[in-house]
């Protein structure tokens, strides 16, 4: 079974950076579909990222375009998130998630998926 940790979270000032990673283990993360997920505290959890393991293609969340990236180090089966630019509004558990035979990275219908990193965007 794959198992996924993320790592990297943290506080960081408005307009700041930070890059987050999803470590797999167990099975080789370049075979399934990646995404990147986020729960704001009283808020439903939302896609922020997606790449597909059969293209590679990527979707961004409106909210995320031109801020933030997904990347793959297929060495150390790892995928990563790197957030520019934060705002205040970005503040939440950042989640990976990974999908098995989809491409589109549904919240409701991936098959694995971390325990989240917290980001804090905060003065």
């Amino acid at each position: 079974q794959l198992q996924l940790m993320e790592s990297g979270g943290g506080l960081v000032q408005p307009g700041g950076s930070l890059r987050i990673a999803c470590v797999g283990s167990g099975y080789t993360l370049d075979d399934y579909t990646v995404g990147w997920f986020r729960q704001a505290p009283g808020k439903e959890r939302e896609g922020v990222l997606c790449m597909a393991n059969n293209n590679g293609r990527i979707k961004y969340a409106e909210a995320v375009k031109d801020r933030f990236t997904i990347s793959r180090d297929l060495a150390k089966n790892t995928v990563y998130l790197q957030m520019n630019n934060l705002k205040p509004e970005d503040t939440a558990t950042y989640y990976c998630a990974a999908d098995f035979l989809g491409a589109n990275c549904p919240v409701n219908g991936m098959d694995y998926w971390g325990k989240g990193t917290p980001v804090i965007v905060s003065p």
